[in-house]
């Protein structure tokens, strides 16, 4: 395929907003990055202005693919396919519906392929197919991520079962990319649907789309003649498919470079960074923990003004990138995470997310995940593990949710994936229960190499209100079960449940969050110093002994009785 050469047309005087209706200024339109001032409806770029808006000036160096058949099928519609090209070509300047190449944003170098809906709608045949899989190749050549940006009716039917291959072609590319661990990141712009949607698209590691971006399989007008159904308010569009957990994130355009360069960051380019050296040493000693009655722990541990995960991201971590969604068709916001920094150290921080006022906890859940914020935790633990990225997960949840849709959803077997997951990761954990640490909803992200815990957090199979019911058939016997549970940091370094104990400022860390955050990241940067040097069959290998040596020991035989 030959380069074309894009002839820049004159952006018009004025131009008017489809969306609002305003007349905006063409200039300052473009000064906008191309949305409208007034209603912040964004505009179809080119894909050349796409390259111009996202890549480092002059760092763009397109990719030339040989080229092959125009008319393969020799189809004719209204005229013929030939005729349909050269006429394309032609308006676009353009060889075809996509532009590959590779090119540094922020100084971060990445390859990357950008559609244009201009050119026949965007739609994918074989050369769109040869250019994926090209950019693909040089992101494995050069040890880069891939960047997609989408803009596409979906397969070229004038290509035949010939453009059908290219869906099967593409996914391939994107499974030789997750297999050699390099990241791969799509902007979905509008529209994207079909078979783009159904190959590379669906198959990033990340999704992030614009505002107002319709994506889907089939299109809203086949849908509405083939099931005679109505749609309902938002359907397909991105704010819609992020409340369904199907993006990561809804972007504006204005924000969107700085947050590719994040998101390429946390693809290794050269040697492992290190973690910042810790100033001061977690406790490892039960006699060096204050020790206060259970039954007021377990008060300071679900005292509504501690830190949450995301405000110890803001405070102890840097530059937190929250992604959203299972990928299954749910997004709960009781389970927070994505990449940060821990200096120089991309980490993937995942964390259960309560809140401090009443409306805030309902939106949260209070902390207590369904389903689908396992299966998000459990996705992002994958990312890590294939960019070789530290996992840190904070625990702060009175149990996983204990309702009717949590069970028909399956809850308990995405607890135990998690566990699992988690179990063989080959990457450092690093788990720390900040609050609440109830059952196996806790478990769940607090299978670690390294489990620490807050000074006045809680940890433990039940509730103390839930074990004296159950056990003493009384709720004022809460105390006593408190105690009786050995459910404090304390309690719990003693009987080597856990590691390490985080300290609190005087009167616990809502009193001084700033302070908790600080000495949470210096606990961090401890345990990851450690572990970092370790080889992933090694870090393998300590989780499990860690777990398997809370079976018999030496004064215990497996009939059940002492010896």
């Amino acid at each position: 395929m030959s380069t074309i050469v894009t002839r820049q047309a004159q952006a018009p005087a004025w131009v008017k907003c489809p969306s609002c209706q305003a007349l905006v200024y063409g200039k300052r339109l473009a000064r906008q990055l191309k949305v409208c001032p007034e209603c912040g409806h964004h505009f179809r770029l080119t894909a050349r202005e796409r390259i111009g808006q996202l890549c480092d000036p002059g760092s763009f160096a397109e990719l030339v693919v040989r080229g092959g058949a125009d008319d393969p099928l020799g189809f004719v519609d209204a005229k013929p396919y030939p005729r349909r090209l050269r006429e394309a070509r032609e308006r676009t300047g353009e060889a075809d519906a996509a532009v590959a190449g590779t090119a540094r944003i922020e100084g971060h170098r990445v390859a990357l392929v950008v559609m244009d809906f201009r050119f026949m709608g965007g739609s994918m045949g074989v050369a769109v197919g040869e250019l994926v899989t090209a950019a693909a190749s040089a992101a494995i050549a050069e040890r880069v991520p891939l960047l997609l940006v989408t803009a596409s009716g979906g397969a070229r039917m004038q290509e035949g079962c010939l453009s059908l291959m290219q869906m099967a072609r593409t996914s391939q590319a994107m499974a030789r990319l997750h297999e050699e661990g390099l990241l791969t990141v799509c902007v979905v712009t509008d529209p994207t649907f079909g078979g783009v949607t159904a190959s590379f698209v669906s198959l990033a590691d990340v999704l992030v789309a614009e505002p107002g971006a319709l994506l889907g399989f089939a299109g809203p007008q086949v849908i509405r003649q083939t099931i005679r159904e109505d749609l309902p308010p938002g359907f397909q569009t991105a704010e819609y498919l992020l409340e369904r957990g199907l993006l990561d994130r809804v972007e504006p355009r204005a924000t969107l470079r700085p947050l590719l360069a994040r998101l390429l960051r946390c693809q290794r380019q050269g040697p492992a960074p290190a973690a910042p050296r810790p100033e001061r040493d977690a406790l490892r000693a039960p006699d060096q923990v204050r020790s206060l009655p259970a039954w007021e722990t377990v008060q300071l541990a679900r005292d509504i003004g501690r830190p949450t995960t995301l405000e110890y991201a803001a405070a102890a971590l840097e530059d937190f990138q929250e992604l959203h969604g299972d990928r299954v068709g749910g997004e709960d916001r009781a389970v927070v995470g994505g990449p940060a920094m821990l200096g120089d150290l991309p980490v993937m921080l995942i964390g259960q997310q309560k809140g401090h006022s009443t409306p805030e906890l309902i939106e949260r859940n209070f902390g207590m995940p369904h389903p689908a914020g396992y299966r998000k935790a459990l996705r992002l633990m994958r990312l890590a593990e294939k960019l070789g990225m530290p996992v840190v997960t904070l625990v702060d949840t009175p149990g996983a949710y204990p309702g009717v849709a949590a069970e028909a959803g399956g809850q308990a077997g995405a607890i135990a994936a998690a566990i699992m997951a988690a179990a063989r990761l080959r990457v450092p954990i690093v788990s720390v229960v900040t609050g609440e640490g109830g059952s196996g909803g806790a478990l769940a992200l607090a299978v670690g190499n390294r489990v620490l815990m807050l000074e006045h957090a809680i940890y433990s199979v039940i509730s103390p209100e839930g074990c004296s019911v159950i056990l003493w058939d009384a709720p004022a016997e809460s105390p006593r079960a408190a105690a009786a549970l050995r459910l404090t940091a304390a309690d719990l370094l003693d009987l080597g449940v856990v590691d390490g104990v985080v300290p609190e400022p005087d009167g616990g860390a809502h009193a001084d969050p700033a302070a908790a955050a600080d000495n949470l990241r210096q606990a961090l940067a401890q345990a990851l110093g450690e572990l970092l040097p370790l080889p992933a069959g090694e870090l393998v290998a300590q989780r499990f002994q860690r777990f398997e040596a809370f079976g018999f020991q030496s004064g215990f035989q497996s009939g059940g009785g002492r010896s």
